[in-house]
């Protein structure tokens, strides 16, 4: 775990609703924590994280912290 005390973080902030979404995106949102617009949560930058992040880039904006 100290490995990841000093890593970037990125929060993520859901923009779009995941109402006709496919369920693998809106299973993505919720894993990301994000449960409607206008959440927002705070992640470490890993490659795990930006890969989902990716996945529901139209959905969500992202800022670096």
């Amino acid at each position: 775990m100290d490995k990841l005390k000093g890593m970037p973080k990125i929060k993520v902030i859901q923009v779009k609703s995941s109402i006709k979404r496919e369920k693998s995106q809106k299973r993505t949102l919720h894993a990301l924590g994000l449960r409607g617009i206008g959440k927002e949560v705070i992640h470490n930058n890993t490659p795990n994280i930006l890969g989902m992040i990716d996945k529901v880039k139209h959905l969500v904006k992202t800022k670096e912290l």
